[in-house]
C-alpha cells in the first residue's frame, strides 16, 4: 500500500531504459514506487557513444540517486559507475550484462543495423525480435505486444542505429568495485541477457541480491510488473551495506 509521504523524504531514482524503450518502459514501475522514490527516466537516445550517454544522463540527474539500468540502461549504469560512482547511493541492474559484445553478438547488431537502412518504413521490433524479447507464454497478449511495438516504433530507426552502434564493453571491474547495496533481476527465460549473465554479475558483487522472476522474458518491468516493484521497492527500502 502507498502512503503520502513528504517528496524530500523519497529518494530520487534515475531509471535508464533500453534499446528502443523509453519512459513508457518504467511506467508501472515510476507509479507503484511514487510513495518512496522520486522517478526520473533518463534519455539515452541522442549520444553515439557510451561516455557520451552517460554525461548527457548525469548533466540532467540529482546530486546523488539510486541507479536502475535496465539491458543497454545497465551499460550505461556501469558507465556511470566509472564516472561519478559518489553520485550513486544505490544500484539496480535488470536483464543486463556486464560483457562486453562477443564476435557474433557483433554481427548481429551490424545485420539488424543493416536491415534497418533498408528501404521501407521502421516499424519496430517485428515478429522475430518480439520472440526474443518476450516470454513464449505472452506472445499473444496483444496489449503487452502493442506497448512494446508502438514504443520501438515511435523512437524510431535513426535511435535504434545510434543505440546498436554503441560500444557494450566489460564491466567486471567496476561491478566488483561497487559496494553499495545491489539488486540484479533477471527473467527466468531471458533469451537477449540470460540468467547465467545475472549469475556471474552477482558473484562479482557478493552484497547484491539476485531477483529470478518466472515465466519471464527479456522485458521484465512491462511482463511482470508487479514482480519488478516489489524487488525494487525492497530495493530501496534496504539499509546501506
Amino acid at each position: 500500500m502507498q502512503t503520502n509521504q513528504d517528496p524530500a523524504a523519497r529518494t530520487p531514482l534515475l531509471l535508464l531504459p533500453g534499446l528502443l524503450n523509453d519512459a513508457t518502459l518504467w511506467q508501472a514501475q515510476i507509479e507503484a514506487l511514487a510513495d518512496i522514490a522520486d522517478c526520473q527516466v533518463g534519455d539515452l537516445t541522442r549520444q553515439t557513444t557510451m561516455r557520451a550517454v552517460a554525461e548527457d544522463v548525469l548533466a540532467k540527474a540529482p546530486a546523488q540517486f539510486a541507479l536502475a539500468g535496465f539491458s543497454l540502461g545497465g551499460y550505461v549504469a556501469q558507465e556511470i559507475l566509472r564516472i561519478a560512482p559518489q553520485r550513486v547511493v544505490k544500484l539496480a541492474l535488470l536483464d543486463t550484462s556486464f560483457k562486453p559484445d562477443s564476435l557474433e553478438r557483433a554481427a548481429q547488431r551490424v545485420a539488424q543495423q543493416n536491415s534497418v537502412r533498408l528501404p521501407g518504413t521502421f516499424h519496430g521490433f517485428g515478429d522475430k525480435l518480439m520472440r526474443s524479447y518476450i516470454d513464449a507464454s505472452r506472445l499473444e497478449d496483444h496489449a503487452l505486444v502493442d506497448t512494446v511495438r508502438s514504443m520501438t516504433a515511435r523512437l524510431g530507426a535513426e535511435v535504434f542505429l545510434r543505440q546498436s552502434q554503441l560500444q557494450r564493453v566489460d564491466g567486471s571491474e567496476v561491478l566488483s568495485a561497487w559496494q553499495g547495496p545491489a539488486l540484479i533481476v533477471c527473467g527466468r527465460n531471458d533469451a537477449i541477457t540470460p540468467l547465467s549473465v545475472s549469475e556471474q554479475m552477482t558473484a562479482l558483487m557478493p552484497q547484491s541480491t539476485l531477483v529470478v522472476i518466472e515465466d519471464c522474458g527479456h522485458l521484465a518491468p512491462l511482463e511482470k510488473p508487479a514482480e519488478v516493484n516489489a524487488a525494487m521497492r525492497d530495493w530501496l527500502l534496504s539499509a546501506p551495506v
